[in-house]
């Protein structure tokens, strides 16, 4: 587990290793702006955050457990937020977890998987210090912006991975898809049980009851949210996709086994010919015509040859071989 804070003033950083018992005192200032991250967090770090900034008890425990759904909830002073950092991998999806505090002069970022990485945004936001002394509203639009950004890059992945699974369906091979459908739909609905919330969360921010989304930076968190509604639709049109591909991979399956089936009956109308009339002429009745006749192996042969013959050029006209 670790522990950062740093101190900006003036959308500059101040400290960059700022000690977290002196937070208290410094977020008094209005001019101090301050960002804390907690990697892995224990119960007893955040009984420390509870009485250093005063969280309440029901946040503090959302921030421990995991598999919380995303979310915004208004406390006195700050927000909390939880929201999913989404990274396509091979043929899943993986989610991690990340809960946030923020007010208009600190952010509190709870990393519950230490993979994720928040020095990109941070960059990001000290890269912009005019912007940066709006306050956390600023810090907390890079951070959700750069999420969103990666719901784009894992659907990409998805939509890929979705175009060549149409190509063998639609295909001569005969694999059996199901499988493969089913798991993409799977990771759909991982992507959108962490995107399609994000629109409430964005709808409360917007609301401006905490003074956290300033109405200079409106304009950005409306754009964040037309971004989670076009990534929502993306996924919606990928899951009707995967449903169209899943019912025409039924219908190919469905075709191939008629092939095989009138392929099958074919040749087997074709073999029941010679095996007729072998089997007429193998009885052992002693009163049969043919049996005296000199000629009579020979035509027997080229009766059963013949009728194949006749019988294959008809199923072939008809396409059944």
């Amino acid at each position: 587990m670790t522990i950062t804070a740093r101190l900006y003033r003036n959308g500059r950083v101040a400290d960059s290793s700022l000690d977290p018992s002196r937070i208290s005192e410094v977020v008094k200032d209005p001019g101090a702006l301050v960002w804390l991250d907690v990697d892995r967090p224990t119960q007893e770090v955040m009984a420390a955050l509870q009485e250093e900034f005063g969280f309440h008890e029901l946040a503090i425990e959302d921030s421990l457990q995991p598999h919380q759904r995303p979310k915004a909830e208004q406390y006195e002073g700050y927000y909390f937020l939880v929201c999913y950092l989404v990274e396509s991998r091979d043929t899943t999806v993986v989610s991690r977890e990340l809960a946030a505090f923020v007010s208009p002069n600190y952010l509190v970022t709870i990393r519950k998987d230490p993979e994720i990485d928040l020095e990109t945004a941070a960059r990001q936001w000290e890269g912009h210090p005019d912007r940066l002394a709006e306050g956390a509203g600023y810090m907390l639009y890079v951070l959700l912006d750069q999420i969103v950004d990666g719901y784009f890059e894992a659907v990409d992945a998805l939509e890929d991975r979705t175009e060549d699974l149409e190509e063998v369906i639609l295909g001569d091979d005969a694999h059996d898809a199901r499988t493969d459908i089913f798991d993409m739909r799977k990771a759909l609905f991982r992507v959108r049980r962490a995107v399609a919330p994000l629109r409430d969360v964005l709808d409360s921010l917007q609301r401006r009851t905490i003074a956290v989304v300033t109405t200079d930076l409106e304009p950005y968190y409306r754009d964040v949210y037309d971004h989670v509604l076009r990534v929502t639709d993306y996924i919606d049109t990928l899951r009707d996709i995967l449903s169209s591909m899943f019912d025409a991979h039924l219908s190919a399956v469905s075709n191939r086994l008629n092939e095989t089936v009138k392929r099958l009956t074919s040749w087997a109308a074709i073999v029941a010919v010679p095996t007729l009339i072998a089997s007429i002429y193998g009885m052992n009745f002693r009163h049969m015509p043919e049996l005296e006749w000199r000629f009579g192996y020979v035509y027997a042969l080229v009766l059963m040859a013949g009728l194949s013959f006749l019988l294959y050029r008809f199923f072939k006209r008809r396409d059944w071989l």
